[in-house]
């Protein structure tokens, strides 16, 4: 079941985004996620938003949790690209799973279908070095649109699915 998730799941809700940052080590994306973030205070902004959601297990324990945001991302406007639509959409990131759990197998997947039944245009990026998302997002029909540029100057691939 995916629901909003609340202040009272922050501390496992980091421990999954730590979980996250050593598959991402391993697989080659050295950069992604560095030192603190994302910080237990961003975890809390986005529930006081009402935008980060998780997926528990039968026995209580979160699976997997993602941002969808509403609305246009400022680091969207400018695209070395193309995107598909200029409609509204919604925008998933920092999705994570934990991986030691064996129901977490297909979280992209849960993840996309909850927000398609939200939303019929979405967008997604991720760092050039994280391959497992990229083909993940590709899985799911996202098409590679071009290169965005967070607020620092860092360069992410951008994906988007209009259904």
């Amino acid at each position: 079941m995916i629901r909003t998730a609340e202040k009272r799941d922050v501390e496992q809700l980091l421990s999954i985004y730590e979980s996250a940052k050593k598959f991402m080590r391993g697989a080659g994306n050295l950069t992604q996620w560095t030192g603190n973030y994302p910080s237990g205070e961003l975890l809390e902004e986005d529930i006081d938003k009402g935008q980060l959601y998780c997926e528990e297990n039968e026995e209580g324990r979160i699976v997997f949790c993602f941002v969808l945001a509403e609305g246009e991302d400022p680091t969207y406007r400018y695209i070395d690209g193309e995107w598909l639509s200029h409609e509204p959409y919604g925008t998933i990131h920092r999705i994570a799973k934990d991986g030691s759990l064996s129901d977490s197998r297909g979280a992209v997947k849960r993840c996309v279908e909850f927000a398609l039944a939200r939303y019929s245009h979405l967008r997604v990026d991720t760092h050039r070095d994280n391959f497992p998302m990229q083909k993940a997002v590709e899985r799911e029909d996202f098409s590679y649109r071009g290169i965005i540029y967070l607020s620092d100057g860092s360069p992410r691939m951008a994906y988007e699915l209009v259904k």
